[in-house]
Order: C-alpha cells, then sequence, then structure tokens
C-alpha cells in the first residue's frame, strides 16, 4: 500500500532572504574580505623582514637517503620550510591532528620545489617508525628524524617532564601553567579530555603525548650559512590546515563540539 502521508518539512532557523538581500549582504562580507587580504599581504611581509639567527649548532637528521645536516634538508635549495610534526619516541603512531595538515603536503612539495624551497617534515620518533607510518599513510614528502640531537628543543616543540611539572614550558612565546592546564592543540578550548583522546590515538598519555607540540620553521641558506628566519606555533599554523580553509567558507562552518577528525584511513 502506498504510503500518502506528508512529510513534515524543517523549516530552517537561520535567516533567509531574497536574491537582492544576499547579494547586498554579500558584498559587504566582500569589503572586509578583501581588507583581511589586504592584512595578510601586509603580515607576510613583515614575516619575511624578520632578522635572520645565524645557526652555528651542529644538527644531525637520519633521513631516506642516510645521515644528514640541517643544511642537508635544503635539498639544494636556498629555502627550507620544516614542519614540526608531533610523533614522539613514544608514540605507536603519529598525531592524527598533525597527519590532517599532512595530508595536504605532497601536492604543495612538488611545487615548492620548483620556486627554490624544500618542504619537508621533522620528527623525534626513529627514522623506522617514520617510514612505516609514512607508508601506511601513502605519502612521498621528504620527513627526517631528529631523534637523539637537539632541535626540537631548541625549536620549542618538545619538552621535559620535568618542565611539565614544575611550569617550564615556554610555547607558542609565552610561558604555560604547569600540570596541562591549557590545551596543546593549537585550538581554543579542548580541555584534557580532548587531549586525552587524542594521545589515546598516538598510544600514549596525556603527559607523553603534550611533550611534543606542533609548529612551522623557516630557513635559509645563504653563501653556506643556514639562518633561522620564522617558526610559528599553536594557531599560527592554522592556515597549513586544508580542510579547515575548506570549513570556514561551508555553511556550518567548523561547527566542532568535539575532536571529530581521524586519519585518513581510519574514517
Amino acid at each position: 500500500m502506498k504510503d500518502t502521508r506528508r512529510k513534515e518539512r524543517k523549516m530552517t532557523t537561520h535567516t533567509t532572504g531574497t536574491r537582492e538581500e544576499w547579494l547586498a549582504a554579500r558584498l559587504e562580507l566582500l569589503e572586509a574580505e578583501k581588507e583581511l587580504t589586504r592584512r595578510s599581504d601586509e603580515l607576510a611581509r613583515r614575516r619575511q623582514e624578520l632578522p635572520w639567527v645565524r645557526i652555528d649548532k651542529e644538527y644531525r637528521f637520519e633521513t631516506d637517503e642516510g645521515s644528514a645536516s640541517l643544511a642537508d634538508l635544503f635539498r639544494g635549495r636556498s629555502q627550507l620550510l620544516v614542519y614540526h610534526f608531533m610523533f614522539g619516541p613514544d608514540y605507536t603512531a603519529g598525531c592524527p591532528s598533525c597527519s590532517a595538515i599532512a595530508d595536504g603536503f605532497d601536492g604543495s612539495v612538488v611545487h615548492l620545489a620548483h620556486h627554490d624551497v624544500t618542504l619537508s617534515a621533522v620528527s623525534r620518533a626513529p627514522l623506522a617508525k617514520l617510514q612505516a607510518y609514512k607508508r601506511r599513510m601513502g605519502w612521498k614528502f621528504p620527513w627526517a628524524s631528529s631523534f637523539g640531537g637537539d632541535f626540537n628543543l631548541d625549536f620549542n616543540v618538545q619538552f621535559t617532564a620535568r618542565q611539565q611539572r614544575e611550569g617550564g614550558i615556554e610555547y607558542n612565546y609565552r610561558r604555560e601553567a604547569a600540570a596541562f592546564q591549557r590545551s596543546a592543540l593549537g585550538r581554543d578550548g579542548g580541555g584534557e579530555g580532548a587531549v586525552g583522546e587524542i594521545a589515546a590515538m598516538t598510544g600514549t598519555d596525556v603527559a607523553t603525548y603534550t611533550r611534543e607540540r606542533p609548529g612551522m620553521s623557516a630557513f635559509v641558506l645563504e653563501d653556506g650559512v643556514v639562518y633561522h628566519a620564522y617558526s610559528a606555533y599553536s594557531r599560527g599554523i592554522d592556515g597549513l590546515w586544508g580542510m579547515y580553509q575548506w570549513l570556514d567558507r561551508a555553511p556550518g562552518g567548523r561547527n566542532e563540539t568535539d575532536v571529530w577528525w581521524r586519519r585518513h584511513d581510519e574514517y
């Protein structure tokens, strides 16, 4: 028997209007978007004008091609962008948030390489762990291990248990309170529950997980000398999350109430 019952149509609570009203509002928003673009261009210029800091310390890394210096990571180019990927020696898998960001690297690496820029991830986990995870994720971008060295410590993306206990962590250019009183995930809110959920996804507890932090650093190689040019952390790397740039333009926005993303092979 055919169901003749009428289905109730849910009415939206969002503001609606005519095409003319939408266009007027869109043009007003366009002016704000243009202003943001101009401000973003100005910020980019100011980043490029930061003074360079010469690096004299000898950092060593393990790569697919063998042992390497920081200069070697440039791969013959004059600029190096490093993504500080959260993958500590005790992790069983890479941070899912960093993994979501890294999903966009392969598409950019080839273009950057032809514009005199090398993009590489660096993590503290031993190279074999990074290689296995890279195969699992199907990634091709360069990924170096800084295991046993000071690179992560010196660029403020690794911290000790003592720093956690005593409140000695300085991350994102400010000192943190002790005992995980704020989120290390680079998002507003997100208490220990959210951090704990993601920590479990890396096979660790909150303390172990948050001894690593995300970030990116830029370096330049000139006349055989490596200089540090820029570093950003926390929400400072928000623009690298390709999916968030799309969500910010979706009708529902980010619409986050919990940790909703997974590694791309876990959905």
